[in-house]
């Protein structure tokens, strides 16, 4: 049915959106990948109570509904005036700007659609028509860290929880804060954990910003009570900026039971971004100037190949004393296509944790770290490195 085609599209988009999405965010042992809504205006709340022929028909009409209300709430929330007064716009032009629909909420009968709906439209498309202008104005890259205390344990993205699940599938694109969101894949469960958060120094955390390329730190902090397991909880909720922790403000919320909290969590994020956004607007939150925030290469020529992308690589350098733990990591600064060098824990006459990014492969790593008189040998994932005679296992 021609008529459909448009829909039957956004239907199976939005299925993507919402079933691809959650496919990726489970991806990994502890991982929930952020969603990416740059480029997308949302709407969401739309409530919809419509007939038609058969099922398929009033769906239809529902979706219809839906984005004509969308596009004239996104107008009004542009322009500061009543929806009613919005553009009229066909339903063929509004097909072309609607990137997908989200079903918050839906109950199909054989001739009536009942559901909750959102709208995200393509900002390039829709952009000018709803009144944005596209000057907002954005902060540095802040280091998102979400930091939840329950039963006197804390936790970043060691686990899955509910926390972080609410800050991945919160939608920045509207936010004036450049969120650098954690994903709790790779080395972010071992370098910016609970136990990081309590190192005050600043040579660790400026090789942290470095290798997030983040300008300051965000701790989005809740403290979580339940009454008993499965029953009422309640969550403290404190927004704090910086390695002093500063709280820029806090609030209380309550869940009646467990499956309660998604939805708690998902009302903290939007306080908390709300208090966040009131800080940058006054002054409050800003680049820190002890974090060095690396640019981004300049623009290659066509003609050059793909620059080989930046893999962290456990490293493990055994030095007798400081001056050979010291000169290990200026050897390791000083190889070619070495991004950062992080300093997971440091052992003077033992072995230290190294987090290294190198444009390139553990072989190459491990030859260039040869050829400049180190013995290097490669187990289970990890780089061992140490001076000859310096009695480190290879």
């Amino acid at each position: 049915m021609p008529k459909t085609f448009p829909y039957l599209f956004a239907a199976l988009v939005a299925l993507l959106l919402g079933v691809g999405a959650v496919a990726q965010m489970e991806d990994g042992d502890r991982g929930i990948l952020p969603i990416d809504s740059e480029g997308l205006l949302e709407v969401g709340g739309i409530e919809v109570d419509v007939a038609g022929k058969d099922a398929e028909d009033a769906r239809f009409n529902g979706w219809k509904i839906a984005q004509r209300e969308g596009f004239a709430m996104l107008w009004a929330k542009n322009k500061g005036r009543p929806a009613s007064e919005a553009p009229k716009l066909n339903d063929a032009t509004l097909n072309s700007m609607v990137s997908a629909i989200v079903v918050e909420n839906e109950q199909i009968g054989p001739n009536r659609y009942i559901a909750t709906l959102g709208v995200l439209f393509d900002r390039t498309r829709a952009g000018a028509m709803v009144g944005e202008s596209g000057g907002q104005r954005r902060s540095p890259p802040m280091l998102l860290v979400p930091l939840t205390i329950s039963g006197g344990t804390a936790t970043t993205t060691e686990t899955r929880n509910p926390w972080q699940r609410a800050w991945a599938q919160f939608r920045t694109s509207e936010s004036p804060i450049d969120y650098v969101r954690l994903s709790g894949l790779g080395v972010d469960p071992l370098l910016v954990n609970a136990g990081s958060l309590r190192r005050p120094d600043r040579r660790w955390w400026r090789g942290i910003a470095d290798y997030y390329q983040a300008a300051n730190v965000l701790i989005a902090e809740v403290t979580l009570h339940r009454a008993f397991p499965g029953g009422p909880a309640q969550a403290r909720f404190v927004a704090r900026a910086g390695l002093s922790r500063e709280a820029l403000g806090g609030f209380v919320l309550t869940a009646e039971d467990s499956e309660g909290i998604p939805a708690m969590m998902a009302e903290g994020v939007r306080r908390m971004d709300r208090i966040y956004t009131r800080a940058y607007n006054r002054g409050d939150l800003k680049r820190d100037s002890s974090f060095t925030v690396r640019r981004p290469p300049p623009q290659k020529e066509a003609e050059e190949p793909d620059e080989v992308p930046v893999t962290a690589y456990q490293v493990r350098l055994v030095a007798g004393d400081a001056a050979a733990l010291n000169d290990g990591l200026d050897q390791l600064r000083s190889v070619a296509g070495v991004e950062s060098v992080i300093e997971n824990s440091l052992a003077i006459g033992g072995s230290s944790s190294i987090v290294v990014g190198y444009r390139g492969s553990a072989s190459d790593l491990r030859s260039a770290l040869t050829a400049r008189g180190w013995q290097v040998g490669y187990e289970g994932g990890v780089l061992t490195m140490s001076r000859p005679g310096a009695g480190g296992a290879l």
